[in-house]
């Protein structure tokens, strides 16, 4: 009897140990610990978080195992778990409801991702969250509520990430912080906040005044892990640490030009200034009446941290080059201009006062061809000849828009280029497309109209198709006469089809609708557009040669007849 006993238990040792380990999942092991069931999968070929993870885990490890997202839900069943470790997998996107049903999640770990952004509102479902392990990541924007929805928050690490521009009110919004700091003034002792910054390409200008300010001014609750943070920009204070650098207060662009007013001699070469204040450095770009000029490359330096000036030259002065150039300078505050109003004089002190004549009366004879060098389903790229006296010194106006849109966006050319390129247009679209002289209108001969493709997916499917019907009609041409004639079966697949091309284009000859007559047959499948009907075209013409060659040199088919057609 104590032998049945003995069999017994270990029969159900046996049993509870099969059960425990039919519950962990594949290529992972699963441990019974003092706070409860615990799930380890390293460097497994998972790269999916897998739907089926039992309920009972309090904590998670999936490392090295090549995830590459967190979708929605992703631990919803795991409503115990505490411990969520996913550090080295390749994680590049972060749902917002990935987290959703962790509500007793304490600690999570992303070290060694690819994350770029995190859905910050996501932690709402976390409400109890103490650690946060963000470092290694690619990290470049910390917004200024990020921090809100981690109230229990006392150990977060944003090292080793592209943080370059932050503001102290992200910190300033911290829930954790705003509590500690009540409680340190009141009680004067608190518990500390880890808090990890170090080893980001922090740009110290002016957009970083205030977080240098906090840093330096930072103490309990809060403790850095590293306080000696770096700048690695501007070129003046690279490798500077914060407590040695002082930041200015942020100010909008100012411009101004040493001449608002040059008389300028035609064929002369003009340098228009710009001088621009600002914090930080702008961005400048010259405009002519009033639209952004293309073909001359607007040279920008340095005179200081904060003043910045910018040339514009135009080699060889053209009467239509007269008129009102505008510097535009823009940083994330404000933007400011200045014009420079350029005249072009085209008298000399030999030659008599003479009454104006046409500007555009020269050139209105000017050739231009165009041709649309290259064009995709969402892009054109165009070039253009004219026949200009000097070609190096011409100025070219590109009109572009939809076609049966009455206005069109004008782009200036420089002198020198002869090609323009789209690349966001929309598919299946009408468009128009013209190149004048400068400040011409468009001419007869000077447009082009164009339609965009369809989807690159489709004519892959067409393209495909064709191939497969050459393929089968090849191999049907292919069969040794004797054995053709037994196999009339097998020949008039491909012959029907020759024959329904021939409808189609019987339809097409005589004024028909080819979709209608499509749609009337019932031996047409499909839908033919012009590069199918002339593929098809080009197949049956070849099959019918062949087929009358093999009909006239061996007449062994009896009771078989070949189709031809032409």
């Amino acid at each position: 009897m104590d032998g049945f006993y003995v069999v017994l238990q270990v029969t159900f040792v046996l049993y509870l140990i099969t059960a425990g380990s039919s519950t962990c999942l594949k290529g992972c092991s699963c441990t019974d610990e003092t706070l409860g069931r615990s799930l380890l999968c390293m460097e497994t070929s998972m790269r999916q978080i897998p739907e089926n993870i039992p309920h009972n885990f309090t904590k998670i490890r999936v490392e090295n195992c090549h995830l590459t997202e967190l979708p929605q839900r992703s631990f919803s069943n795991v409503g115990a778990l505490q411990f969520l470790w996913l550090n080295f997998n390749n994680i590049t996107l972060m749902n917002i409801k990935s987290l959703e049903g962790l509500a007793n999640l304490t600690e999570l770990r992303l070290q060694g991702n690819k994350l770029t952004s995190i859905p910050w509102t996501a932690f709402l479902d976390t409400p109890k969250l103490k650690i946060l392990d963000l470092k290694h990541n690619r990290l470049d924007v910390l917004p200024e509520h990020s921090l809100r929805h981690l109230p229990e928050l006392t150990y977060l690490d944003l090292s080793f990430n592209q943080l370059s521009v932050i503001s102290k009110d992200v910190f300033l919004n911290w829930p954790v912080y705003q509590k500690e700091e009540r409680v340190w003034a009141k009680e004067g002792s608190v518990s500390n906040v880890i808090l990890a910054l170090h080893n980001n390409p922090w740009l110290c200008d002016c957009r970083l005044k205030g977080f240098v300010e906090f840093i330096r001014a930072v103490g309990p609750p809060i403790v850095l892990m590293n306080s000696y943070l770096t700048c690695s920009g501007p070129t003046s204070k690279v490798d500077m640490f914060f407590h040695k650098i002082h930041l200015k207060t942020c100010t909008k662009p100012v411009a101004s030009t040493p001449e608002t007013n040059i008389n300028m001699p035609l064929g002369e070469k003009a340098t228009l200034s710009c001088l621009v204040k600002a914090r930080p450095a702008p961005t400048i770009e010259w405009m002519y009446n009033q639209k952004i000029i293309r073909g001359f490359t607007a040279t920008m330096s340095s005179i200081d941290e904060e003043t910045f000036n910018s040339t514009l030259v135009i080699p060889s002065l053209h009467l239509t080059d007269g008129g009102l150039y505008t510097c535009l300078a823009n940083n994330f505050i404000g933007n400011s201009t200045v014009g420079i109003m350029v005249n072009i004089s085209t008298l000399s002190f030999s030659a008599p006062l003479l009454p104006p004549a046409p500007i555009l009366s020269p050139d209105e004879n000017t050739y231009i061809d165009i041709r649309i060098a290259k064009q995709t389903v969402y892009g054109i790229t165009l070039e253009w000849r004219a026949a200009t006296d000097n070609p190096a010194e011409t100025w070219f106006t590109v009109h572009f828009g939809k076609y049966d849109s009455p206005k069109k966006e004008t782009i200036y050319i420089g002198p020198g280029i002869n090609s323009y390129s789209v690349s966001d247009l929309l598919p299946v679209t009408k468009y128009e497309v013209c190149v004048t002289l400068k400040n011409h209108p468009p001419r007869e001969g000077q447009c082009i109209v164009f339609v965009t493709g369809s989807d690159v997916s489709e004519m892959e499917q067409r393209e495909r198709l064709i191939h497969i019907v050459v393929v089968v009609c090849i191999m049907v041409l292919a069969v040794p006469v004797g054995m053709y004639a037994c196999t009339t079966e097998a020949r008039f697949g491909c012959v029907d089809r020759c024959r329904d091309l021939w409808k189609k284009r019987h339809w097409r000859s005589h004024g028909g609708n080819l979709q209608g007559a499509q749609s009337q047959g019932t031996e047409s499948q499909g839908t033919f557009d012009s590069l199918q009907v002339a593929s098809d075209e080009v197949l049956c013409r070849d099959m019918g040669e062949k087929a009358k060659k093999k009909h006239k040199s061996d007449d062994r088919c009896k009771g078989g007849s070949v189709a031809y057609l032409y």
